[in-house]
């Protein structure tokens, strides 16, 4: 069962990978995820702000510190070293959309980094608006990228895989 699942030992039970006989090498992901919300949130983060107050901002600042914190919130998560982390959120006509980037030179990828980022993002934007509209929704959190490793490079494609 171990030379099937990385994450299992030979019994079956759940095990952190060891990675140090791997190279250490520059690694980045990128995910994405959009936050649907009103029309009545879109023009007030459009104009004159929520009334929590910097939306955009908190989610941001949120996103960056959950790429930071992955490994304690993700069983089985190596703790890394973040070089770098970028997240950037656009308001769309019915959505928040939202993507992040992080960048680290280690021995394992970051892709699990960026998926938290862009569901932490997503939260406290939700956190942010629900007073004005408490049926935002979460949608499409995914990898979009990934390269460095032994695997190297993969984007996702038009069909989605």
């Amino acid at each position: 069962m171990s030379e099937e699942f990385t994450h299992l030992d030979a019994a079956g039970a759940a095990r952190m990978v060891d990675v140090s006989g791997k190279p250490v090498t520059v690694r980045e992901a990128t995910a994405s995820g959009r936050v649907l919300v009103s029309h009545e949130v879109i023009r007030l983060l459009r104009g004159g702000g929520v009334p929590k107050g910097d939306a955009l901002a908190v989610a941001r600042i949120a996103g960056i510190q959950a790429a930071k914190r992955t490994p304690d919130l993700v069983p089985l998560c190596h703790p890394i070293a973040i070089h770098g982390v970028s997240v950037d959120l656009r308001v769309d006509d019915d959505a928040v959309a939202i993507t992040a980037a992080v960048r680290t030179a280690d021995r394992t990828g970051v892709e699990m980094e960026a998926l938290t980022c862009v569901s932490v993002a997503a939260l406290a934007l939700i956190d942010m608006v629900k007073a004005v509209d408490p049926a935002a929704v979460i949608m499409d959190v995914r990898v979009e990228s990934k390269t460095g490793g032994t695997t190297g490079e993969w984007h996702r494609s038009e069909t989605g895989t």
